[in-house]
């Protein structure tokens, strides 16, 4: 079994900028993928248009170039394919990682990394470091109301096209809810926004919000704010207000309320976190969990607050990762040379 230098879990643009510092320094890394690779990207709607500047998005140095002057989410799955080719990235898809143990407490044992496939076949990795860089969009953040789990709600919205001519109840307040609505309004659905606040989101982007405030002016777009949703029922769900409890009509409902890092492989892991926030234990400056050896990079560390960190600034946290990993390494072979 080949031993590598870091056994990175994630593929999204944390993880890849993780499995490039450490081809840059010299280092083995092997990137393991649950589902696709930048999953998490597959998520957004088709038609997004991201918030930042290309060069923002940008990963090992690798230019991102587009004629607009912010990317889209068709350009960014084809950068993030292009840094892979460029830096050949071994990267093994559809394995979720099950365990990461070590053969002992002796801290030069490697750690043997654990995975199993769709099919269910087992598959063991050996590293000398992990770096969990699984972002914070795993799991949809669940309202625990009744009706949740009908056919169809759902927690994400990536394209209008199935809804043309639906009544759609959007639930949330943020950018996700925001770009949905204004999407179906103008692929002929009929929207309807829910938000338990009084005014949208101070998150919401700068040249969304004046559209979304017009639409819902003029009708196009009706919302209910200061609204609580209760209850979901088939073409219909239940909401309150200050004036009491209204039933609205709805073919479809989409609860983009946010979403939250995948606890399992925490646990796993060994890693400790809040189960309140899903926030794991960790040293702020080097990303070290409170398992030596076992690091953390990207979204994956603001657990529920997944507000917090972007591709933007998540993207550094590999190459600073790596950097000490590399210098522990350079320190062990110094040491094994002096003994």
């Amino acid at each position: 079994m080949q031993l590598y230098d870091i056994v990175v879990v994630g593929a999204g643009p944390a993880g890849l900028a993780t499995a490039i510092a450490a081809k840059q320094r010299g280092l083995s890394a092997l990137v393991l993928e649950k589902d696709v690779l930048v999953n998490t990207l597959l998520h957004f709607p088709v038609n997004m248009i991201y918030f930042t500047t290309p060069e923002l998005m940008e990963i090992g140095g690798l230019p991102f170039v587009t004629p607009y002057e912010k990317p889209t989410r068709v350009e960014a799955l084809r950068y993030y394919r292009r840094a892979v080719e460029t830096y050949d990235l071994a990267i093994q898809y559809n394995e979720r990682v099950t365990a990461v143990v070590r053969a002992g407490n002796d801290g030069d044992v490697p750690f043997a990394v654990r995975t199993e496939t769709p099919e269910g076949r087992i598959h063991e990795y050996a590293g000398r470091f992990v770096v969990i860089a699984t972002g914070a969009f795993d799991l949809p953040n669940m309202m625990g109301v009744p009706g949740e789990e009908l056919p169809h709600v759902s927690h994400y919205y990536t394209e209008a096209h199935p809804y043309f001519k639906k009544r759609v109840a959007i639930v949330g307040g943020a950018n996700s809810a925001a770009d949905a609505a204004l999407d179906l309004y103008r692929s002929g659905a009929d929207v309807t926004l829910v938000h338990r606040g009084q005014s949208f989101s101070d998150s919401l982007k700068y040249w969304v919000r004046p559209d979304l405030e017009n639409r819902i002016k003029d009708g196009a777009i009706k919302a209910r704010l200061g609204a609580r949703l209760i209850e979901i029922r088939p073409k219909e769900v239940l909401i309150e207000d200050g004036s009491g409890p209204h039933v609205l009509p709805a073919d479809v409902v989409l609860l983009l309320t946010g979403y939250r890092s995948d606890t399992t492989l925490f646990a796993a892991a060994g890693v400790e976190f809040d189960p309140e926030t899903s926030v794991p234990v960790f040293d702020a400056e080097t990303f070290e969990t409170n398992v030596p050896g076992v690091f953390l990079a990207g979204a994956v560390i603001t657990g529920r607050n997944s507000g917090k960190i972007f591709i933007e600034n998540g993207r550094f946290h590999g190459a600073q990762v790596v950097r000490i990993i590399h210098d522990r390494l350079r320190m062990e072979v110094a040491d094994s040379v002096q003994a």
